[in-house]
């Protein structure tokens, strides 16, 4: 056997098969049951969750500003060393967490947070290297910092990922003040492309507009709490929370408006319009490609491409979080053909779901006491 297949194969037997780890419950879907399988307990509130390669485990964000690295047995480390510390106000602490496409090569980690300052706070990005008794961070550094800082506890968004060649995607919240998702030099309500040191590309759309933020990829968004990479396309996705209604989904485009706060299918929680809206649609603003009228509240956003449950094959999951779902979107190329709700009978917030090297889902449940969950289809 070839040694790449070898290594596949032990890599697979090691997350397949884990002694430590109880199978919780099966429960219903339209493709068949699915095994839940309880990785690990007793995290507070859970915000992110990033697969170690080889069977290392996971890393995993609690908001409140610690990181913990999961054992594949499903035990806890102590908080990580070397963690930068955080606003852990209203919506704010350390949120989310990727490994470098490189991490073999580099260990490097990338931590988005809420950073304090000037009164205020803001989403910062950072990395450091992972020690080699995974215990600590290492010479953390800032490569990003959303300015100005205008939250009080409120839309930091946070959600990083890489593309194929290489740049960081930052997906951004409107710190709560609307018209900055509008406003070109400010970097509220945007999505925005840097190098992986924290360096702006040449060829970002605003680099050469005067009064404008090089960092800028897309503008107009409310709070992306989710972003991946399309693995088909190649393109990056995000998505948003509306207000009371139109949380959305986007493929944001280089230098485009996507609407918020002119354009949205939502209304104040107070029952009253957006003061700035002018209709779900407005010309010179892009729609959205997928659009809940009743807003689920969602976080979290994994593509599955994985050959172990071939069912899953070109579906799109997102955590619901006043939904207390996981929801599966089935994809037809970029449209959207059919919609289900799983793990409703958890009662749980779902904060993150990421596709593991094995082929299973990952999932977080949000709550003081949350916990990380293995997915897969009993029938196969």
């Amino acid at each position: 056997m070839p040694l790449k297949s070898l290594a596949t194969f032990a890599l697979l037997a090691l997350f397949g098969s884990q002694p430590g780890l109880a199978e919780e419950r099966q429960l219903p879907s339209e493709l068949g049951p699915v095994n839940v399988v309880t990785v690990a307990e007793g995290l507070r509130n859970p915000w992110a969750v990033a697969v170690l390669p080889d069977g290392q485990g996971f890393l995993v964000s609690e908001r409140p500003g610690m990181l913990r690295r999961v054992s594949a047995t499903g035990e806890l480390s102590p908080p990580l060393r070397g963690v930068p510390g955080v606003f852990a106000v209203g919506q704010g602490g350390l949120l989310d967490v990727v490994l470098s496409p490189d991490f073999a090569e580099d260990r490097l980690v990338y931590l988005s947070y809420a950073e304090a300052g000037d009164g205020a706070a803001g989403t910062a990005v950072g990395r450091g290297r992972l020690s080699a008794d995974s215990r600590a961070l290492e010479n953390f550094t800032v490569i990003f910092r959303q300015q100005p800082k205008l939250s009080t506890g409120m839309h930091f968004g946070s959600r990083l990922v890489f593309d194929q060649q290489g740049h960081l995607f930052i997906a951004l919240g409107d710190n709560n003040d609307r018209p900055t998702a509008q406003a070109l030099d400010k970097l509220q309500g945007k999505l925005v492309r840097i190098y992986p040191d924290g360096r702006i590309p040449e060829d970002n759309p605003f680099v050469e507009r005067a009064g404008a933020r090089g960092e800028i990829w897309s503008y107009g968004h409310r709070n992306q709490q989710g972003a991946a990479l399309n693995p088909w396309s190649g393109r990056v996705w995000t998505h948003e929370h509306g207000p009371r209604g139109g949380d959305e989904i986007n493929i944001p485009e280089a230098g485009k408006n996507y609407g918020w706060p002119l354009a949205t299918h939502g209304i104040n929680y107070s029952m009253l319009p957006i003061p700035e809206a002018r209709g779900k649609t407005l010309e010179g603003t892009e729609p959205p490609l997928h659009v809940w009228e009743k807003s689920p509240a969602i976080s979290g956003m994994a593509f599955y491409s994985g050959e172990r449950f071939a069912a899953w094959q070109h579906s799109l999951f997102i955590g619901a979080l006043s939904g207390q779902a996981l929801i599966r979107l089935h994809l037809d190329g970029n449209r959207v053909v059919r919609e289900e709700r799983l793990l409703e009978s958890l009662n749980a917030r779902i904060r993150d779901v990421r596709q593991g090297p094995d082929g299973y889902l990952y999932v977080l449940t949000d709550a003081p006491q949350g916990r990380l969950l293995r997915l897969g289809l009993a029938s196969e």
